[in-house]
């Protein structure tokens, strides 16, 4: 049997996403890059919310739910887990980033422990299983197909074909 030389191999490259993706992309993160600089010279180093409580209450229970669906798909092992898994990173680095930049500085320690010791840790564990669902779910069906052929039972291949 011919091995496919390089362009055949590249023909058939299944690509993730469309590959105008990474252009926009690009584009908007290099236009973000301007918009962030006007901001950091224009906003008030201090601001008073009218719905600060609302805001954070909502926000929590926000990460709630991704935490508890994140855990629900996981129990029932669905592969949809990785994409809850990647939500609840990216919700619990926020977290951690607006609760540190935001504390009175008499609650920034606490702050600061929280993000290292609960939230940060959590969002790398989330972050690996939103990268891995695949390769995991890829292994465990390697096991699962060695398991059932050496299965007792299990008719040879002689016997199949008649041999």
């Amino acid at each position: 049997m011919a091995v496919p030389d390089e362009s055949a191999r590249d023909a058939v490259t299944l690509r993730p996403v469309p590959r105008w993706v990474a252009p926009v992309f690009a584009v908007l993160g290099a236009a973000t890059v301007p918009w962030t600089a006007y901001l950091a010279m224009s906003l008030p180093a201090r601001y008073s919310a009218e719905h600060y409580r609302v805001a954070w209450v909502g926000f929590d229970l926000m990460l709630v739910a991704l935490l508890l669906t994140t855990a629900l798909l996981a129990w029932r092992g669905s592969r949809q887990v990785g994409l809850l898994a990647a939500a609840t990173a990216t919700v619990l680095v926020v977290d951690a980033w607006f609760d540190v930049t935001t504390s009175r500085p008499a609650d920034v320690p606490s702050a600061v422990a929280s993000a290292v010791l609960l939230e940060l840790p959590l969002a790398v564990v989330c972050g690996w299983i939103a990268l891995h669902v695949d390769q995991v779910v890829e292994r465990r069906l390697r096991i699962l197909a060695r398991r059932a052929a050496r299965a007792p039972g299990r008719a040879s291949r002689t016997d199949r074909r008649g041999d």
